[in-house]
């Protein structure tokens, strides 16, 4: 029975560090603007939720890459903390805050995660603006 019981506790703690991974690669690829990280962090039929300044974002993912190589969310003093993972089985949600976006915004997240093919995935991103100013520069809606 211990030799199971390791067995499964190791491979929870395998599934937490790649969860974890895959919701880092989200902060360094929105930090940097790098699309070749959300890409790898995302389902390709994964969609963001959402509101900033009284506009809604529910759109395909695709519209968070293009947001963030026009406009990398660090601009100086960027900042992502992973808050929670909890996971159960092939999904997982993982809560994170992040502050200095674009300077002074922040936001909270929920990721939903699933695990494909053997490969963790965001398959949503939900976001909540939480406070701090807009960026100078105007955003254009993702929805338009």
């Amino acid at each position: 029975m211990q030799e199971s019981t390791s067995a499964s506790l190791t491979a929870r703690i395998d599934d937490y560090d790649e969860i974890r991974r895959v919701v880092q690669l989200y902060m360094n690829g929105v930090a940097k603007g790098d699309v070749s990280k959300l890409k790898e962090a995302f389902h390709g039929d994964a969609r963001m939720f959402g509101g900033f300044l009284r506009t809604r974002y529910d759109v395909p993912i695709v519209e968070l890459f293009r947001m963030a190589e026009s406009m990398p969310a660090d601009t100086g003093n960027y900042r992502g903390r992973i808050l929670s993972v909890s996971q159960t089985g092939d999904v997982a949600v993982a809560a994170m805050a992040e502050d200095g976006f674009w300077g002074t915004v922040s936001f909270v997240d929920y990721f939903l995660l699933t695990r494909i093919d053997g490969k963790w995935k965001i398959t949503c991103k939900t976001f909540a603006h939480t406070g701090g100013e807009p960026p100078k520069r105007r955003l254009t809606p993702l929805n338009s």
